[in-house]
């Protein structure tokens, strides 16, 4: 008997317009951008995590407490989403100096749903601007045009566009406003030593978190009005 002999094997495809249609190499793409385009650490291991309280730490909120913060910033001031949260990366720090803020603001008494990710912490990596997610089938990653800070209420056609994007995704985090490679990201993030800066500076922790307790706040008594009424 003739033995069968097996098929040959396709070769794998090491090109770079399939790095991210592999689990295995999306997780080595997304780790080779953040390391060497940003020169931002990552946590060992998979999926790709970035540590807090080095370069930035964040704060966390729901979308629409986030978007109402985004007037605060300046362009260059990155910003991911995940699902229905959104994470603003703030000063190093920041996340020590958030109990302290909300309780001078006079938003220490409620549980708002918002918290700071700080030294000792990791957040998941949003996909690199451009970076198709596996099993999808159109790009996850595009950067959203977000208009320039303005005191009326965000176009919701940048919402919808942005939630399009997550949803694709299948709930990876993505850039709303990615970092750019090449440039540091430290001066356009949010910090308390901004307070009374000059225009152009580094925009001010305090204003950023009172804007994002306020409309936690908000939803919250939205949410709570929303119940149906106990029957005595």
């Amino acid at each position: 008997m003739v033995p069968t002999v097996p098929s040959p094997r396709r070769p794998l495809d090491t090109g770079h317009s399939s790095d991210f249609g592999h689990p295995s190499h999306a997780s080595r793409a997304v780790r080779h951008w953040y390391e060497n385009e940003l020169g931002w650490p990552t946590v060992p291991g998979t999926p790709v995590d970035l540590p807090t309280g080095l370069r930035f730490d964040v704060l966390d909120a729901p979308v629409e407490a986030g978007y109402a913060a985004l007037r605060h910033l300046v362009p260059g001031s990155p910003v991911a989403v995940r699902a229905d949260r959104m994470r603003i990366l703030v000063a190093a720090g920041s996340a020590d100096e958030l109990p302290g803020l909300l309780d001078w603001l006079e938003w220490g008494a409620l549980a708002l749903d918002l918290r700071a990710i700080g030294e000792g912490g990791r957040i998941e990596a949003p996909l690199p601007p451009g970076a198709l997610a596996p099993g999808t089938s159109r790009l996850a990653g595009t950067p959203v045009h977000v208009p320039a800070p303005t005191p009326v209420p965000v176009d919701m056609s940048v919402k919808t566009s942005m939630d399009t994007a997550v949803d694709d995704s299948q709930g990876a985090a993505v850039w709303l406003r990615p970092p750019e490679p090449g440039c540091e990201v430290e001066p356009s993030l949010p910090t308390l030593s901004a307070l009374g800066g000059g225009v152009g500076g580094a925009p001010d922790l305090v204003r950023l978190v009172d804007t994002m307790a306020t409309e936690c706040h908000r939803i919250r008594l939205r949410r709570s009005c929303a119940q149906p009424l106990a029957l005595s």
